[in-house]
């Protein structure tokens, strides 16, 4: 897996596979002189060599999406799904029409990665679809406790439906990881919805935390990698490790810490 690219790196790729491709169509398609069929074989071999330099490069979509839906990058179901994604969006992607290829795949990993998660969890289309929903407005403010009134009308559904969406959203998490550590972290936690954590959890990791709250939650239950908080908080990866641990630090030394890692371990 290689870092991912720059605009201007990935544009310096397109022409390359452009021309590896078309030279690829013509050596099948048409009878070539011996100089010819050379020349036309290096600029498909520098084509496919531009092509593998933009897949390794893009590799990292894979990773962020499955760990986004809180799963770890370990899952080879969700793997392989993620990985499709990217080469069909290499095998599809024009590189004619401008736009960038990391944001192309990105759609292409995103619907593999939550097609398997779908049929995983034994999930309809719409049923995904609402429950994904529910995820983005749960992220979009960690500190809150939604009740299902609240719910039901920013998903414009009914209280019944949106007490169904809420069950198979949980339904959902329980079905990623056994236990949850605050010690651990990212490497051993489950995701848990804080709208379903008691208030008393809240308000001692909110008074322990302060402003690091969101992304210690975040951190705690694998919502998102230390690179995407940090990007999503607009520091480096090395100062949010130093956010988290003051915060980890915060945790174990509290008056607390026994009650707060039991709840932990329940998760």
């Amino acid at each position: 897996m290689l870092k991912p690219l720059s605009v201007d790196e990935e544009r310096a790729l397109l022409p390359l596979i452009t021309r590896g491709r078309e030279a690829a169509r013509q050596l099948e398609d048409e009878p070539l002189d011996p100089s010819v069929r050379r020349d036309l074989r290096r600029e498909r071999e520098e084509g496919q060599r531009a092509e593998s330099t933009l897949l390794r490069a893009t590799c990292g979509l894979v990773r962020a999406r499955v760990l986004e839906r809180g799963y770890r990058f370990g899952d080879e179901e969700l793997e392989a799904a993620g990985v499709e994604g990217l080469v069909n969006a290499l095998n599809r992607f024009d590189p004619a029409k401008g736009n960038r290829f990391s944001t192309y795949a990105n759609y292409w990993i995103t619907k593999l990665v939550n097609q398997a998660i779908r049929q995983q969890a034994g999930l309809t289309e719409s049923e995904m679809e609402d429950v994904l929903r529910l995820q983005k407005l749960l992220r979009g403010d960690l500190a809150k406790r939604f009740s299902l009134k609240e719910i039901a009308l920013a998903l414009g559904v009914s209280p019944t439906k949106a007490r169904d969406i809420v069950q198979m959203n949980r339904d959902l998490v329980n079905r990623r990881f056994e236990s949850g550590d605050f010690e651990r972290g990212v490497e051993g936690t489950a995701p848990v919805d804080v709208n379903e954590a008691p208030k008393w959890v809240i308000e001692e990791l909110r008074r322990l935390c302060g402003d690091n709250f969101d992304a210690f939650w975040q951190y705690a239950f694998r919502t998102m990698s230390i690179e995407e908080i940090a990007k999503s908080h607009g520091i480096s990866r090395q100062a949010m490790s130093k956010r988290l641990e003051k915060s980890r630090r915060a945790v174990r030394e509290s008056a607390e810490a026994q009650r707060l890692q039991e709840w932990f371990d329940a998760q």
